[in-house]
């Protein structure tokens, strides 16, 4: 009994000192990228509610940690009854939100969309130092430079490839996924048309290009003409490309170390076109 009792006053006086040091004890996100961050790296019971994203198995690369803590609607209204002393949010959340919950006094920490490999140790960093993890961050962060440096393919030639998404969207190299691209051993077609960021790859274009590989992005359930480019005839007529399928939303769009699912996905494929030897 006095065992149980002196281990309870040490996790208080643990948790009143983590306090006073400035250490987040309510943390919310309101952000599906910094609910996978958060969810990598907080303590046990310092985040305690994740975006309503975070429990899609389509978008979620942590879905089954998220599972276990309520939900948000990222609303301020609701967000605020919670009492978070941390509320972490990325810079396309509505601006009417950010301001209502800092005008209430609530402090938010705004994260950019990664746009390229390199954000992944920098968002790790930033967010084991708002939680004070910063010795698992840097853990974190060294496995994931192992790891990337191991996936990492220098062979030539370097297959051309098209990454094709619904309303005939690509990215390009100056993107996330262009940067996955990249590190897995393809030049990206979109480059050849000038768009480095991404943008709209008019099917007619895509077709003349020619690419190696079409990588195509999800087929979401039910109809809609924005995703016709996808199974449109005319790609039929790429007799020499091969199409790789649906990549998952999930690895590709938040810049966490979940990535390296799609970078080994991509080396996979990679790989396999290399010539019998």
């Amino acid at each position: 009994m006095r065992t149980s009792r002196f281990i309870s006053l040490l996790a208080a006086l643990a948790l009143a000192g983590a306090a006073a040091a400035g250490t987040p004890q309510r943390v919310v996100s309101v952000n599906l990228c910094t609910d996978q961050l958060a969810l990598m790296l907080a303590a046990p019971g310092q985040l305690i509610s994740v975006s309503r994203l975070a429990h899609d198995a389509d978008s979620s690369a942590l879905v089954d940690q998220a599972r276990a803590l309520p939900t948000n609607g990222s609303r301020a209204e609701e967000v605020y009854l919670l009492a978070p002393d941390l509320v972490l949010a990325g810079t396309f959340t509505d601006p009417a939100t950010v301001a209502m919950l800092r005008d209430l006094g609530i402090r938010v920490e705004l994260f950019e969309p990664a746009r390229s490999l390199a954000d992944v140790p920098a968002n790790l960093d930033r967010m084991g130092r708002l939680l004070g993890r910063g010795a698992q961050a840097a853990e974190m962060i060294a496995a994931f430079e192992r790891d990337l440096a191991a996936l990492t393919v220098d062979l030539e030639p370097r297959p051309r490839a098209a990454l094709y998404y619904v309303n005939s969207y690509t990215a390009g190299d100056r993107s996330l996924a262009g940067d996955i691209l990249r590190v897995a051993g393809f030049d990206n077609v979109a480059a050849e048309t000038g768009l480095d960021w991404g943008g709209v790859l008019p099917l007619e274009q895509l077709v003349m290009l020619a690419p190696d590989v079409i990588i195509e992005g999800r087929d979401y359930p039910g109809q809609a003409r924005a995703e016709d480019n996808l199974t449109h005839p005319a790609l039929a007529a790429l007799t020499h490309t091969r199409k790789a399928g649906s990549l998952t939303d999930r690895d590709w769009i938040c810049g966490t170390p979940q990535v390296l699912h799609a970078i080994g996905a991509m080396r996979d494929l990679r790989l396999s076109l290399e010539p019998a030897r």
